[in-house]
């Protein structure tokens, strides 16, 4: 049965084309991005050489919002993703509206900030002197020209940036992998005072708190499961597959770098992995990490590009948003409206210039949307007329997710700079009031929705 949006039985759907690998290569490409290169030297300096079990801790976290993502893409594989299952569970528009939104904020703030890290790349690994807002444009022009193209076009370039950004960790394995052994790998930084200030598992949380955020990114893989070959099998397994293959490069990369170089160094080093591999290959050429630099922030740009496009087009067809965000090209099957409208957005962000402490107050909204899907489920698993998915977990799974991704937003919030908590705040605040001006889910259109879903449920 056709969604509200929908014209008649004739409308382009979606197509669905994407695998296993693709799909999670997808997520795998989100997590790993070029952050992780100098995370390292963050967390050795709060963990020592036992960073390790930071990323240990940090991954039993992601993985509890991870399966309950996977059940929810196997009950509703469905591109309105978390928008979707929050309209489906609370039945309140301006709830889904608020949580959609927030998560397209996350997605053009970092388009933006990584179009101009590209640019930036680009410009000094050629001796290009052309402006880099003009780079930056013509990025993001080719990004929506990939986008249009198709969901496979998109799904392979992001395979091909992430094999790349992913060789750069596995070199640093690799040619540091025979130090292994050299370091004791449970030594923490000296703390002053005792209790519960100086305790380890006081430090092994603050650790896990901070590589945290480098599994932020899996989420993204819920917005394409409208296009993925039997979402219901493929979409939680490829969810476990990409986190797990992330933990395994994070933990084997932390475990070289501090084999390699003393902790005490890594927490100092301006490019801490850079540093491992002039250590354990001074024969290699550690430009290259430039170029592998290029590849990881594109990458980035790429997967929130497709899962911001794919939410707009989902909201769309819930009624959440205009109907003209819903439409799907005839040949090509990607929501071409939903792109430009996007295109034109980011392009006027890469503009504005320096957008750092707006993109890390969309961090706080992530974590909110996290708490607010996970809590979605529960109520889901509640409601008597509950008709599971082929894969399910305890609602124990969703609740804890729902707990350390509070906790997590609490104490991203305490740290005592305020500057993100009153963006974040302040972004949440201009969604409700565009809700309210623009009248949005009020015009009969988000009725028709639900019905449709009733019906073909």
């Amino acid at each position: 049965m056709p969604m509200a949006a929908d014209k008649g039985e004739s409308a382009p759907q979606l197509k669905r084309a994407a695998g296993l690998t693709q799909i999670t290569l997808f997520g795998l490409g989100s997590m790993l991005g070029a952050g992780i290169y100098g995370l390292i030297g963050k967390a050795a300096g709060e963990l020592g050489s036992a960073v390790w079990l930071a990323f240990l801790v940090a991954m039993v976290a992601a993985m509890l919002t991870g399966l309950s993502y996977a059940c929810i893409a196997s009950r509703f594989p469905k591109a309105g993703g978390a928008a979707y299952v929050t309209q489906m569970a609370y039945r309140r528009p301006m709830i889904s509206y608020v949580v959609g939104l927030a998560v397209v904020c996350s997605g053009l703030t970092s388009i933006a900030t990584q179009s101009n890290v590209v640019a930036a790349n680009i410009a000094e690994a050629f001796g290009i002197e052309t402006p880099l807002w003009l780079i930056a444009i013509g990025f993001l022009i080719l990004l929506s020209g990939v986008l249009f193209r198709g969901i496979s076009e998109s799904l392979w370039l992001n395979a091909l940036c992430t094999v790349v950004e992913a060789f750069g960790l596995i070199l640093v394995i690799c040619v540091g992998i025979s130090a292994w052994g050299n370091a004791n790998l449970l030594e923490f930084p000296p703390v002053e005072g005792g209790g519960l200030e100086g305790s380890t598992a006081l430090l092994l949380m603050q650790g896990a708190v901070l590589t945290f955020f480098s599994f932020i990114g899996f989420e993204d893989m819920l917005n394409v499961s409208e296009e993925v070959r039997d979402p219901e099998r493929t979409m939680p397994l490829a969810f476990i597959l990409a986190i797990l293959a992330a933990t395994l490069i994070y933990i084997a990369v932390s475990i070289t770098a501090v084999s390699v170089v003393p902790w005490q160094e890594l927490a100092e080093a301006a490019g801490p992995l850079t540093l491992v591999v002039e250590r354990a290959a001074p024969w290699f050429p550690v430009g290259v990490f430039a170029a592998i630099t290029i590849f990881a922030v594109a990458n980035t740009a790429l997967v929130n590009y497709v899962m911001a496009s794919r939410l707009l087009y989902g909201m769309s067809r819930q009624g959440l948003l205009p109907e003209a965000l819903g439409r799907v090209h005839r040949t090509r099957r990607t929501p071409y409206v939903a792109i430009l409208v996007l295109l034109v957005i980011v392009v006027f962000l890469s503009l504005v210039g320096d957008i750092a402490a707006l993109a890390s107050s969309t961090v706080l909204l992530l974590l909110m949307v996290f708490t607010v899907v996970n809590v979605a489920l529960i109520v889901l698993k509640r409601r008597p007329d509950d008709r599971p998915g082929r894969f399910e977990v305890p609602i124990i799974v969703p609740a804890l997710g729902a707990l350390f991704c509070a906790a997590l937003l609490v104490v991203r919030i305490a740290e005592g700079d305020w500057t993100a908590p009153l963006i974040a705040g302040g972004l949440v605040l201009a969604i409700l009031v565009l809700y309210a001006v623009t009248g949005a889910g009020r015009e009969g259109r988000i009725e028709a929705f639900l019905e449709s879903e009733r019906s073909s449920g």
